[in-house]
C-alpha cells in the first residue's frame, strides 16, 4: 500500500500574476518542519517561513538553475510569433533570475546560501550541519533567521498588520491674518 502525499496549495506572485502551486511537503526539508512540533506546541517555521522559501524555490526552479547532468528533451516548445502576449520562455527564466537574484541579496551572504541549500537543492539540516561543520541543531536556528529576512522581503507575515499612524490626506498653511 503506497502512502498518501503530503500535498498543500500555496499562491505565489509570479510578473504580477497570482498562480496556485500545488507543493510535496514530503520533498521540502521546509515542509517536514512546517509539519513538526516543538516543545512549546508550535511549528518549527511558520507558515510566512514556509511559503517564502517555497516562494524562492519557485523562481528558482523558473530560472532553470537546476543542475542537469543530461540534456532536457521534457523543455517546453518555444512560442511563435502568432501566440499569445506575455513573456517568452527565455525572458521568464531571465525574470526568475532577476527575482532569485534580489532575493539573495535581500537575505544577505550570512543566510543565502543556507536558503538555497536546504529551499532549493532540498539538503537536509543534517547534511547541511554536517558539510559545515556545525554544532547539532544549528542549522534550524539559522534557517528560520534566514527565513524571517526572506519573509520580510516578499511581505509576508503571520499577522496582519496595519500603519503604525494615519497617513496625512491633506494639508492647509494657516490663515495669514493682515492688520487689523
Amino acid at each position: 500500500m503506497g502512502r498518501e502525499r503530503a500535498l498543500e496549495t500555496i499562491e505565489v506572485v509570479v510578473d504580477g500574476v497570482c498562480a496556485r502551486v500545488e507543493i510535496d511537503l514530503d520533498e521540502s526539508p521546509l515542509g517536514w518542519l512546517a509539519r513538526r512540533r516543538g516543545r512549546d506546541g508550535k511549528a518549527f517555521i511558520a507558515p510566512a517561513q514556509l511559503l517564502a522559501g517555497e516562494r524562492l524555490r519557485v523562481d528558482f526552479t523558473r530560472a532553470q538553475m537546476t543542475p542537469r547532468l543530461t540534456a532536457d528533451w521534457n523543455a517546453p516548445a518555444r512560442r511563435g510569433r502568432g501566440s499569445s502576449p506575455g513573456l517568452t520562455f527565455s525572458e521568464a527564466a531571465l525574470a526568475a533570475r532577476e527575482r532569485l537574484g534580489r532575493a539573495v541579496e535581500a537575505v544577505g551572504p550570512e543566510f543565502s546560501g543556507l536558503l538555497l541549500d536546504v529551499c532549493c537543492f532540498l539538503k537536509g539540516l543534517e547534511e547541511v550541519e554536517r558539510e559545515r561543520a556545525w554544532p547539532a541543531r544549528t542549522a534550524k536556528v539559522v534557517l528560520a533567521l534566514g527565513l524571517d529576512r526572506l519573509a520580510r522581503h516578499y511581505g509576508l507575515s503571520d499577522a496582519a498588520q496595519g500603519p503604525s499612524r494615519t497617513l496625512v490626506r491633506g494639508w492647509t498653511a494657516p490663515e495669514e491674518t493682515g492688520p487689523a
